[in-house]
């Protein structure tokens, strides 16, 4: 009796097997959504489209920061604003993006978390932490010319262990820009004593050729960032890293 039982068992998982392989042929595969784009917002009249990665975003403008009167109030992140931590707000870059902010009137850097959006006051393109702008020496005179640089995301650590994590992507050095072309050539031919891959750049703006000098292309910032400071040490102050594409 036994013998005669176990087949009936195993024939009736055969055709449990096969019955729910078919199943399974004919139902549709379920595909996972994509994760949702930023969505655009409107402050005064004027609309703004936060990015979806900030890799290799590069911008120069005017940074500003704000203190006391935010204190203790939400940000955009939903994160209580803390005047003493080393954050930000900017109008596009997304939630989380760690940048570097580096002070182009007195050479100071620092490096900050965006947690907020703004500022919405004419040119200016980041609201520094008051902690933030003391380190880079522009609370007194309340706004600085800045160059902001994204290294990545809110899982970095703010400190130097983490500078292998910094993005990858498109960089190159620009030492300077010309209307005329023998003084890019000119360039060119100074800076080629002290790096490689030195090139001239043509770029139309408004009707005008302007002869950009650049030299290099890396996929590390950090190791374009190395390069920057050979040359500004070597008598091109000018000379700083842009994203390739610019």
């Amino acid at each position: 009796m036994i013998k005669p039982f176990i087949r009936s068992c195993r024939v009736l998982l055969a055709l449990w097997v096969i019955v729910m392989c078919g199943l399974s042929a004919c139902s549709p595969l379920r595909r996972v959504p994509p994760p949702p784009l930023p969505e655009a917002y409107e402050i005064d009249g004027q609309k703004y489209y936060p990015l979806d990665k900030a890799h290799g975003f590069i911008e120069e403008g005017v940074a500003s920061w704000y203190g006391a009167d935010f204190h203790g109030k939400k940000t955009a992140s939903c994160e209580i604003y803390n005047m003493n931590a080393m954050t930000a707000a900017h109008k596009t870059l997304p939630l989380g993006t760690v940048v570097e902010v580096n002070n182009l009137e007195n050479g100071k850097k620092t490096v900050v978390r965006i947690n907020d959006r703004g500022p919405y006051v004419g040119t200016r393109i980041i609201d520094l932490s008051h902690e933030a702008a003391t380190q880079i020496g522009m609370v007194r005179n309340g706004t600085a010319k800045v160059r902001i640089i994204a290294l990545g995301t809110d899982d970095m650590l703010l400190d130097d262990s983490n500078s292998a994590k910094y993005f990858t992507g498109d960089f190159t050095i620009q030492a300077g820009a010309f209307s005329q072309k023998n003084n890019a050539e000119r360039l060119k031919q100074m800076m080629e004593q002290y790096i490689d891959d030195v090139q001239i750049v043509p770029v139309d703006r408004e009707g005008v050729t302007l002869y950009r000098v650049r030299a290099g292309q890396y996929s590390s910032l950090k190791k374009a960032q190395c390069d920057e400071k050979l040359l500004n040490d070597n008598g091109f102050p000018e000379a700083f890293v842009v994203s390739k594409d610019l």
